[in-house]
């Protein structure tokens, strides 16, 4: 199975090198699909800014130019293999729209699949109001539906978010900062099911803009504790690269918590791989 998603991966990269078309780099399609890193939204919207990559009529932007990502993350400690593929795009540059398709294999264990329709409302733009230190300010929800989630839990939650995004300029390197908060029933994001509770959890993210179309960054996402279900906290280091306008790819590190803890339930940590197309 392993072998697979890998092939898959490859398949992928394969293909998007063969694309070109506009502009790449954050926010990508995150495992869920939703413009953002690979955890978390970001208050930008997936959408790149080339006018001639938008549909318009009377000077008014209606449609956007679409962003295609895949994932692959193996976590050896637990012995499974995430693969997952999203699409975003903008309306009026005020709305993203997003679909993400995601499958757990675990050895021993039935597939699980995730569907996750995300929407995303941009209520103030970064920088607003000719300023230049105001973020970008975005409220959204995912609509999130998970197979073979087992008895006890529900098979279909809503998440909604609140993020802030500000992109510092005057740093020797452009410094990318976003916080959030997360409402949420899922464990584990949704793929053990839902609880029937909904707790409010944080997430943040920074990058740096380095030299040579590379970013470097951290990603860190609260676990969500309900009274029968504890997740751990997730956090990523990654590096990014952007060799065109079009193409991301993307290698990371991700600590999803001690698997062989009593206290949180935790999937260990592994290798993340992804590739982010920007039409």
């Amino acid at each position: 199975m392993k072998r697979i998603a890998l092939m898959g991966v490859i398949s992928v990269l394969t293909v998007v090198f063969l694309i070109s078309f506009a502009q790449a780099g954050p926010p990508f399609n995150n495992l869920e699909g939703v413009g953002g890193v690979a955890f978390n939204p970001l208050a930008y919207l997936a959408d790149s800014e080339g006018s001639a990559t938008h549909i318009k009529i009377n000077d008014v932007d209606l449609v956007g130019a679409p962003r295609l990502g895949g994932w692959y993350v193996s976590l050896g400690d637990v012995d499974v293999d995430w693969t997952t593929i999203g699409i975003a795009d903008t309306f009026f540059k005020r709305l993203e729209i997003s679909y993400g398709y995601e499958t757990i294999n675990q050895a021993n264990v039935n597939a699980k699949h995730k569907n996750n329709l995300g929407g995303k409302l941009l209520l103030l733009p970064e920088n607003a109001f000719d300023t230049k230190f105001i973020p970008a300010v975005s409220v959204g929800g995912i609509l999130k539906h998970t197979s073979n989630v087992g008895v006890g839990v529900d098979a279909s939650s809503v998440d909604y978010y609140l993020v802030a995004t500000k992109l510092v300029t005057q740093l020797p390197r452009p410094l990318l900062l976003s916080a959030g908060a997360l409402s949420t029933k899922g464990k584990a994001t949704g793929v053990f099911g839902y609880d029937k509770d909904r707790k409010t959890i944080a997430f943040g993210n920074i990058d740096v803009v380095l030299p040579g179309d590379f970013i470097a960054g951290f990603e860190f996402k609260q676990g969500a504790r309900y009274p029968d279900w504890k997740d751990a906290n997730y956090w990523d280091a990654h590096v990014a690269w952007t060799p065109n306008k079009n193409l991301t790819l993307i290698l990371a590190y991700v600590d999803a918590g001690d698997h062989k803890s009593s206290k949180v339930t935790g999937l260990g940590n592994g290798v993340v791989l992804s590739a982010q197309y920007a039409f």
